[in-house]
């Protein structure tokens, strides 16, 4: 039998209660809970096949292939039958192409393939006269062609026109400016054959080389301050329109982009001219470059002019 004395040596436990309820006045504290993330907004745009179709709805897309997938899902068509996308206007008109940003109240027309052609060309000269884009998915296109250029005295060839293959050699999945460097480098007075495919065309639109009628369906133009910005690589944003100096400065490295490359190519002079905000030198400039787009492989005196324009372009905005 354990005594007295031994309880006290080891301690004796004191017995345990049970907790007294909360009282009703005073109701137990909760425990803090974590604010919930903001959601991020559900960014929904309208589109149409640009020749005629109902209006569809897509979301959801980071870049201009997903982009394309969505539209193409919306209409029941391989995404390899979308050869661009313009905003607002139906029309085959390149100063409405979709590059990399959109409105978030823009309207996406997207241009399908139509009738495939072929055509001799003779290359008379050392510039065909062609300015080259891309869709950003594998397909090159025609952009502009110059007046009075041997391209232009044919006239089966059209602004809008994919270039699915030279010489019988596919070009699909090409860059615009490896496109472009094929065309260049192709040899004088000897013939070579270009594999053209035409958007489709409403009834309306049929027999326009280069600009289209009137057409009932028209979308208004976006007023709104946000657009979504696609990326080749990375997650796509919302951001704030471009500031003046910013379309100013794209604007000049654009023309640039097509007088020393034969292309035009918005979203590239845009990602040039936020590459120049991070140098405080030409050198520095040439480095950034290098490093972000060193498969253009631009030349020393190409830098040094796009340097220039941007800077033209600041002072100019003030």
């Amino acid at each position: 039998m354990e005594t007295t004395a031994a309880r006290e040596a080891r301690g004796a436990e004191a017995p345990r209660l049970p907790a007294p309820p909360p009282s009703p006045a005073e109701p137990p504290a909760a425990s803090p809970t974590p604010a919930a993330p903001r959601a991020r907004p559900r960014l929904v745009f309208r589109t149409q096949l640009a020749h005629g179709s109902p209006t569809g709805k897509i979301e959801g897309f980071t870049n201009v292939r997903e982009l394309y997938a969505k539209i193409a899902e919306a209409f029941g068509i391989a995404p390899t039958e979308i050869l661009f996308c313009t905003l607002n206007s139906h029309k085959v008109d390149m100063q409405k192409l979709l590059g990399g940003q959109i409105g978030l109240e823009d309207f996406i027309f997207a241009h399908v393939r139509g009738e495939t052609k072929e055509v001799e060309v003779t290359k008379t000269e050392d510039a065909l006269g062609l300015t080259i884009t891309d869709n950003g998915a594998g397909y090159a296109f025609i952009k502009r062609i110059k007046e009075g250029s041997i391209i232009n005295r044919i006239e089966a060839v059209c602004v809008g026109d994919s270039i699915e293959a030279i010489n019988d050699h596919s070009i699909v999945g090409c860059r615009h400016y490896e496109v472009a460097k094929m065309l260049r480098e192709l040899p004088k007075l000897q013939p070579f054959t270009l594999r053209l495919v035409q958007p489709k065309r409403a009834f309306d639109m049929i027999g326009q080389r280069s600009r289209s009628s009137k057409c009932p369906v028209e979308a208004k133009v976006s007023s709104g301050r946000e657009t979504l910005r696609l990326r080749s690589g990375g997650a796509a944003t919302v951001e704030e329109v471009p500031s003046e100096f910013e379309e100013e400065a794209s604007r000049r490295v654009d023309d640039l982009l097509e007088s020393y490359m034969g292309i035009r190519d918005p979203e590239l002079a845009s990602t040039m001219v936020e590459t120049s905000k991070k140098t405080v030198s030409v050198q520095e400039f040439a480095r950034h470059l290098d490093s972000v787009l060193g498969e253009f492989a631009f030349p020393d005196e190409f830098v040094v002019e796009v340097w220039a324009a941007i800077g033209e372009a600041r002072e100019a905005c003030g």
